[in-house]
């Protein structure tokens, strides 16, 4: 069972405080939460992807590889990785030249996003997000596996030809993808399809939905042939706030709750804390109210939590890891590997990826043909003088 992190980037005014934090001061902040969730011994660090203030992480792969120079085991993920709006060949480029950067710490996950505005900004059309996603992935997925890559028409790219994506995936190994979504089935279908991981959110919306959404993806997991609805690939969000004492969690948090971007104004906090993940109490409620979460989705391999949201100080977020790291993740742990069924898996890693199509025999390390030429007319890179060709 992984435990991590998330962040979806925003630059939110302290509602205690008054202050707004910079961009400068926020990015510098996120380093340093997500070094403290290494130091605390935590196991995943996502962040999300946002072209709009007031967000600030427009460059995932930048900062995941700033972090994971400075981290030593932390996996460096993203929540979410927008297949949408971006090409499946960038994509696959810098999601790579990541995974080598990080020596193999990396995953992602991918999604549609929900910021309606940032389809016309990159020339797509939020009515076609669907297909769009489908196709793009379907793309990356070859991208990733195949040395030269040959499509037909597709809806929404070029056509590629004789395309070979650089650099090749370290070890010949592609990142594992986790499929984000919190509403649609055709996303959980292609997780399935490829037996890939599907994230469920579950941050806002009634248990039952996303109940829903898993037992469907288990279901088409197992009928694709890679394994039992148990040994199903999944991860689950919610956010967290933690207090020794669980009075002075709420009355600490209350404020940022109800001037939060996403929460505030609608539902009281423990309205919300009924309907939803969203844990604020001591680190023993924490728990209990963690361990509930299998109950409903059964056993899965990643749980992430939102730490930094709503505008809360750096110094107040690296106290919640803290007690995240020290006095609830252990105790998660033992608990679940208690409980848990056996034929559970463990979640993926580059590690185990690699075993798993290698066993002890050394993996394979691909050395495109440094003299092929431009993927246009295969011809040299050089004229015949010897120089570059301009």
């Amino acid at each position: 069972m992984q435990f991590g992190i998330f962040s979806v980037s925003d630059i939110t005014r302290d509602p205690v405080s008054g202050e707004t934090p910079s961009e400068a001061e926020r990015i510098d902040a996120i380093v340093q939460i997500a070094q403290k969730a290494d130091e605390v011994g935590l196991d995943v660090f996502a962040i999300g992807e946002h072209h709009n203030p007031p967000f600030f992480s427009s460059a995932p792969t930048t900062l995941l590889a700033t972090i994971a120079a400075t981290t030593k085991r932390l996996i460096m993920s993203t929540a979410t990785t927008l297949i949408t709006t971006n090409d499946p060949v960038r994509l696959a480029e810098e999601y790579a030249m990541l995974q080598h950067l990080a020596k193999g710490r990396v995953d992602l996950m991918l999604g549609r996003g929900n910021t309606a505005p940032v389809y016309p900004w990159f020339g797509q059309d939020i009515r076609e997000s669907l297909p769009l996603a489908l196709e793009n992935y379907n793309l990356l997925h070859r991208l990733w596996r195949e040395d030269v890559v040959d499509t037909a028409d597709g809806s929404f790219r070029t056509p590629l030809q004789g395309f070979t994506s650089v650099p090749r995936p370290l070890d010949d190994v592609p990142p594992f993808v986790w499929h984000g979504s919190i509403r649609t089935p055709e996303i959980a279908e292609q997780a399935a399809f490829y037996g890939d991981g599907f994230f469920a959110n579950n941050i806002f919306w009634p248990k039952e939905h996303f109940m829903q959404l898993i037992r469907f993806y288990r279901q088409r997991f197992e009928h694709y042939g890679h394994g039992t609805k148990k040994q199903a690939i999944v991860g689950l969000g919610g956010q967290a706030y933690i207090a020794r004492r669980s009075q002075d969690a709420k009355s600490e948090f209350r404020p940022y709750f109800n001037e939060a971007p996403v929460y505030g104004h609608g539902p009281s906090m423990e309205d919300f804390m009924e309907m939803t993940p969203l844990s604020v109490g001591s680190p023993q409620e924490v728990i209990d109210k963690t361990l509930t979460f299998r109950e409903h989705f059964g056993d899965y391999q990643r749980q992430l939590f939102l730490v930094d949201h709503a505008g809360l100080p750096l110094k107040t977020v690296l106290n919640q890891l803290d007690l995240l790291g020290e006095e609830v993740v252990p105790v998660l742990r033992q608990e679940i590997a208690a409980r848990q069924d056996p034929e559970t898996p463990e979640a993926p890693t580059h590690a185990s990826l690699v075993r798993a199509k290698y066993g002890s025999e050394a993996p394979r390390q691909p050395r495109p043909n440094a003299n092929r030429g431009d993927n246009v007319t295969s011809g040299s890179p050089y004229t015949d003088t010897g120089e570059t060709a301009a």
